[in-house]
């Protein structure tokens, strides 16, 4: 990642779901604070590492299509939709969890019926929803993990909504 504003930062998920052009006024105010644009794709590269335990990487990007799928963020969904195909998820299943439909999975349903809930109806991530996800078999450092990961995917959408706006803006009269 470079500091410079004219220069051609690395392409990080923001930069690939907003494309901005270079000296776009826009893409000018988002490399104007390169910490944040490095902490996001620090952020990313985190919440999708091998190394967390409890939820595979596959089952934390089925979790990041639900919740953009439910906040409606086509670009992100697609992104996701791209890394579960890389990574051999079923179409079936990434079809279904893209669409909101049931999965079979009893565990997976749980967790994506907490995604939903935490991105739609925040107030009723309570304690019943967390024992509901120690009973599917997700442990303590996995919920912890899971909720990381919702609380990063809606700062995400919300970035990559914002960017969108302001381009937008930018080409309208």
């Amino acid at each position: 990642m470079t500091t410079s504003y004219d220069a051609s930062p690395s392409i990080d998920v923001i930069d690939a779901t907003v494309p901005l052009a270079p000296g776009q006024a826009t893409r000018t105010l988002r490399l104007q604070r390169d910490k944040v644009v490095a902490a996001t794709q620090g952020s990313y590269d985190a919440m999708f590492s091998p190394t967390v335990e409890g939820l595979s990487v596959a089952e934390r990007l089925l979790v990041a299509l639900h919740a953009c799928s439910v906040s409606k963020a086509a670009t992100l969904a697609a992104h996701y939709r791209e890394r579960l195909l890389a990574e051999g998820a079923e179409r079936e299943l990434i079809a279904a969890v893209g669409s909101g439909a049931p999965v079979a999975d009893a565990r997976l349903g749980t967790v994506l019926a907490f995604t939903a809930s935490l991105i739609e109806r925040p107030i009723e991530g309570d304690k019943a929803s967390v024992d509901a996800l120690a009973e599917a078999g997700l442990s303590t450092p996995a919920i912890v993990a899971l909720g990381q990961l919702i609380a990063f995917l809606s700062y995400q959408v919300r970035v990559v909504a914002g960017l969108q706006a302001l381009a937008a803006a930018e080409v309208s009269p």
